[in-house]
């Protein structure tokens, strides 16, 4: 039944799953859901009427659930099947278990994290975690340097880079973070009424802006620095006190380290924003920013600590080693990481993907007022980003434009 591919429904998830596993014990009644709420794949909770036993199955379609626009290679599951299998080697604990990728099907079966939560969700509701800055720059610093030049035989990195070409999901960045939200070209942003005139004279019709997010792109499309996730969200993370784990992956490729690092900055300032405009306890309100705040710091400066240790431990290429390049490399991925926040602040708010935590803002002045500032600091964050060296840098940008 499985062995041409087609796209599965609930009924015959359950009967993939007996058929190619053996996860289950062979008398379990299974019966399966759909669950998935990404843009991209169909993603399905098969579980046992008969123990507590669950996993998940992914599999991808040809074109993406958030448009039929977007026509794209089912060959994005082998992709992120196989960045989770070589992310758990480098930061163990820190992604999902992988229990089969099947490349007729274009599926991945996977461990079932329902007793975490979608990090996402979880800032909403206004959770803290006071392990996820330690959790979150471990997984990057491993992941990122350690599948890079300073780490990896050149030869091996470059056959990594041809392993990992993924041109269809990197147009999808390309369009989504890079192009469109600065002149809407194709008609897709997604932008709140009451914003129309700011996003035109702040974005469509600032010209330097686009000078520099041009610059990114570029640097983007052809910096095979090393093996990122390539979109490194919020809601890319199940979350837990005591546990982080990093999942959906499918946009990995072979670019810039600081397109992660700053994926992760903007989606918290997005969490900071939501609960300064809906929390409405003084106390509770500035227990969880001032939470939010420290996390960005953290993220940043653990991050660079944690490099540090990292490259000496594990540098092989001997240029490398020269006195001085360990700091200019990673001067270099600061420069990304502001500028990335910036550009992911930006499309969040007026492309056509926006967050949740702004859009449940119901408030409208509140939500004029939160989206006026992440493109406010999105600015700063691009236009400077060669000033951006430590967490703090992100804080005073952050009350600056309060």
């Amino acid at each position: 039944m499985f062995d041409k591919y087609f796209l599965m429904k609930a009924d015959e998830v359950t009967q993939y799953v007996k058929e190619k596993l053996n996860f289950f014990d062979a008398n379990e009644n299974l019966y399966a859901k759909e669950i998935g709420d990404g843009n991209l794949n169909y993603v399905f909770k098969v579980m046992s009427k008969d123990s507590d036993k669950s996993i998940i199955v992914k599999q991808a379609g040809p074109v993406a659930r958030i448009s039929d626009e977007f026509k794209l290679s089912t060959d994005r599951t082998r992709i992120e099947a196989e960045v989770l299998q070589n992310q758990e080697k480098l930061a163990p604990g820190l992604v999902p278990k992988v229990y089969l990728y099947d490349d007729i099907m274009c599926a991945c079966v996977m461990e079932d994290l329902s007793d975490h939560t979608i990090m996402r969700t979880a800032l909403i509701n206004h959770k803290m975690f006071p392990k996820f800055a330690d959790h979150i720059s471990t997984f990057m610093v491993n992941t990122l340097l350690g599948t890079s030049d300073v780490c990896v035989e050149h030869k091996a990195k470059k056959q990594l880079v041809k392993d990992y070409i993924n041109p269809e999901l990197c147009e999808i960045s390309e369009q989504l973070v890079y192009s469109e939200p600065f002149n809407n070209a194709l008609n897709r942003n997604n932008i709140f009424a009451p914003m129309a005139d700011y996003v035109q004279k702040e974005l469509y019709d600032d010209k330097e802006l686009h000078l520099e997010a041009a610059k990114c792109k570029f640097d983007f499309m052809n910096h095979a620095q090393s093996l990122i996730h390539g979109d490194l969200h919020t809601g890319s993370i199940f979350i837990t006190p005591e546990s982080t784990k990093v999942f959906d992956p499918e946009f990995a490729f072979y670019g810039p380290m600081g397109y992660d690092i700053g994926n992760v900055v903007a989606n918290l300032l997005f969490a900071w924003c939501n609960g300064m405009a809906t929390i409405e306890d003084a106390d509770e309100r500035k227990t969880f920013v001032d939470w939010v705040e420290q996390t960005v710091k953290d993220v940043v400066d653990m991050f660079k600590e944690k490099y540090d240790k990292f490259f000496d431990k594990n540098v092989t290429d001997d240029m490398a080693q020269t006195d001085g390049f360990k700091e200019w490399y990673l001067d270099s991925i600061l420069t990304d990481t502001a500028a990335v926040a910036g550009l992911e602040m930006i499309r969040r708010t007026v492309g056509i993907a926006n967050v949740k935590d702004i859009t449940t803002i119901k408030d409208t002045d509140k939500r004029v007022k939160a989206e006026k500032m992440c493109i406010k600091m999105a600015k700063a964050f691009i236009m400077n980003r060669t000033s951006y060296k430590k967490g703090a840098d992100y804080i005073t940008t952050l009350k600056a434009m309060e």
